[in-house]
Order: structure tokens, then sequence, then C-alpha cells
């Protein structure tokens, strides 16, 4: 079954404007991509959410499940990392990833960003820039490589 979303808007919060309610349903999304559908039991929640520079993204579907979700980290040197990019299942190949991928590189092309990308996804990062910056290595048993975006010249 293909989910289809309410509208193709991408939503953008930080944590402290989001209700619990919201929170709750891009969590629900991450564990059911990368916990249970990967079959990888690792620490999802790293407390990293909560954070007061944490932005969220997310698309909504009609129900009111998320379809498709990224976080964007500030590290304490002025560097964002881009991550826990997901799509619900049924959602996948209506481009979402892609869209959310586009406002947060957006919100941030005059820094550095940074991503650990799943190996096999590493052209789709490529498309926005992205190099890779480092050797391939294993992260819960699925192989993955780190990636760099440089910041564009301001004009």
């Amino acid at each position: 079954m293909t989910l289809q979303p309410l509208a193709t808007a991408v939503h953008r919060a930080y944590t402290a404007d989001l209700d619990a309610g919201d929170l709750y349903r891009m969590l629900r999304l991450r564990v059911d991509v990368f916990v249970v559908e990967q079959g990888c039991p690792y620490p999802e929640l790293d407390g990293r959410d909560l954070d007061e520079t944490t932005r969220h993204f997310w698309i909504d579907a009609a129900d009111g499940y998320v379809l498709g979700y990224l976080r964007l980290l500030e590290d304490p040197d002025g560097t964002f990392r881009i991550g826990r990019v997901c799509t619900a299942n049924g959602a996948r190949g209506l481009g979402l990833a892609r869209k959310l991928m586009r406002a947060a590189v957006a919100e941030v092309q005059h820094s550095p960003a940074v991503l650990a990308a799943q190996t096999y996804t590493k052209d789709f990062y490529r498309s926005f820039g992205f190099v890779e910056d480092g050797a391939e290595y294993i992260e819960d048993g699925i192989p993955h490589i780190d990636m760099r975006r440089e910041p564009r010249r301001r004009a």
C-alpha cells in the first residue's frame, strides 16, 4: 500500500516548538525504519532530539502519520549534522527524502554540514554536494561512510 502525503509541505521546528504528539510521531517513524525494519537494535533515542538547537523536518500523511523525517543538529564548532533521514515504507519513491534534504541543505548552505550515510545511499547524498570523508565502516551491522558538504560562499 502506498501512502500519500497530506500535502507536500516540509514542516520544520525546533524541539521546543513541538508538541509531544508531533515528536512522538517522528520518533515512531524512526524506530519503525531504523530499529524494526532494518532489524537493528540500537539506542535510537540518543538525547540529541531534545537539544535546544535541534531542528526537525517532516512531511505528514493525511491520517496523521509522519511519512518522511530528518533531524538537523548543530555541533559546538558550527558544523551541522544531518541525520535520521527516513521515509515510511509505503511512501518510498515519492521523492519525500529528496524534498526533506533540499530543505535542510538550503537552511545550512553557508555552513559546513556532515552526515553518516548508509553506504548504499551515498549517491543520493552526492546529489546534494556531499562527498565521502573517510573510509567505509560498520555501524550497528550496517556499512556506513561519513560525508561532508562545504559551505556555499555568500555573494
